[in-house]
């Protein structure tokens, strides 16, 4: 249904996170990196510019794993068995994630030699 209070949207998101968190590896995987390089953010405190960067690499991971996580439970739902087209779409999808994530662990690479004394 459309038009739904804000905070009752906000409680279906929610609950696909925590879904998702409860039974994708990958997430939880992505999750525990996220977190790492929250705390990476807190202690090497790098100028605002990489909090934002970091930051965003954080949600765009994310984000791409419950697209991922979205898709192949739509495909599975399809097509149950195995079918060419599929894991096609299925192999294109988890490729998103990867590059996103090799963005990021680029991203915080050069965060923590951006704040390196000798760096500049």
């Amino acid at each position: 249904m459309k038009n739904r209070p804000f905070f009752l949207r906000l409680g279906y998101a929610l609950s696909g996170i925590i879904a998702a968190l409860r039974q994708e590896n990958s997430l939880k995987t992505q999750a525990v990196f996220a977190v790492m390089a929250f705390v990476a953010l807190l202690v090497l405190q790098p100028e605002p510019i990489w909090w934002a960067l970091v930051i965003v690499m954080m949600a765009l991971v994310m984000a791409a794993e419950l697209f991922n996580t979205a898709l192949e439970a739509l495909c599975d739902y399809v097509q149950p068995e195995h079918h060419a087209t599929i894991g096609y779409i299925k192999d294109v999808a988890a490729g998103a994630v990867w590059l996103l994530s090799v963005a990021a662990a680029v991203v915080g690479v050069l965060m923590i030699y951006s704040t390196l004394p000798n760096w500049q």
